[in-house]
């Protein structure tokens, strides 16, 4: 008797893959694409305004006994307080309508320690450069190579971060002594720091560019190397209106130490400034 054998035979079957998109109609098809590149846009974008993020705080920078914490108190408090030469970072918040709270960081002007800025300044959206304008026709040289640092860092400043709003605020307009023609103290002021300021920059700027060094024409030792004063404009002289850092904005101020006082005629607190505020106002609002 004859035993059969039967072998079993196993058959490998690969299962087909149907695209998802084989029943979808043309239309259908380009709504899904137009949608995805419209997905993929807005992820990009989302990510650039994180990744190239602005600060939230203002910096008040610039030379010893320009006015700088004077100026802080008054944004901070009621008044202003009797202050000194400070010799530390004082930070304080100040009522911005409609932003609401502001930081507001004052760096001490010393030369030893007004580097200081450069480890704020990654968290500012604003940087004021306070200049005493009563004293600017003296003193121009050294303003301007401390503002020549403050231009250095803001242009130095990696891609990822957004540079901060810059503004030169010429101060203690109350101390101006001005002709009647000649426009208002403020006006003055304006312009006399404005002027001094380009062409004690200039200088400076054609100092390095002659290969000269800058280190004559500001505080001993300074580093030779900084840059920060290109400018589009014929010839790359030096012009605020030309810096490829940015704009660059002008206000004028003046506290009085003590309380504020009420203005008769409109019965608003006055107390020099507006200007600033305004100012804040405008660039702390910009999206």
């Amino acid at each position: 008797m004859g035993i059969e054998s039967q072998s079993d035979e196993t058959v490998s079957v690969t299962p087909e893959m149907v695209p998802f998109t084989n029943g979808l109609s043309p239309q259908s098809l380009l709504l899904l694409s137009l949608a995805l590149v419209v997905g993929l846009l807005l992820v990009i974008t989302f990510s650039r305004r994180k990744s190239r993020s602005r600060g939230t705080a203002l910096l008040l920078v610039g030379p010893s006994d320009a006015g700088k914490t004077a100026i802080l108190s008054t944004l901070a408090f009621t008044g202003t307080l009797p202050s000194h030469t400070s010799l530390q970072v004082n930070t304080s918040l100040m009522p911005l309508s409609p932003v609401g709270i502001l930081p507001v960081i004052d760096i001490p002007g010393h030369p030893r320690i007004r580097d200081q800025f450069q480890e704020h300044l990654v968290n500012a959206r604003a940087v004021a450069f306070v200049v005493d304008a009563s004293t600017i026709s003296r003193n121009g040289s050294t303003v301007a190579e401390h503002l020549h640092h403050v231009l250095h860092a803001i242009t130095s400043l990696p891609p990822s971060h957004l540079a901060p709003a810059l503004l030169i605020l010429a101060n203690k307009c109350d101390l101006m002594k001005t002709a009647t023609s000649s426009g208002s103290p403020i006006e003055v002021a304006i312009s006399r720091v404005r002027t001094i300021l380009e062409r004690e920059l200039e200088k400076r700027r054609e100092a390095q560019s002659g290969g000269m060094g800058v280190e004559g024409l500001g505080a001993e030792g300074e580093r030779s190397d900084i840059g920060g004063l290109d400018c589009s404009g014929p010839g790359g002289i030096f012009k605020f209106a030309d810096w490829e850092g940015g704009e660059v904005d002008f206000a004028g101020t003046w506290v009085n130490v003590g309380e504020l006082k009420d203005d008769e005629k409109e019965g608003v607190t006055t107390d020099g400034l507006a200007s600033l505020r305004s100012w804040l106002g405008a660039t702390f609002t910009v999206t």
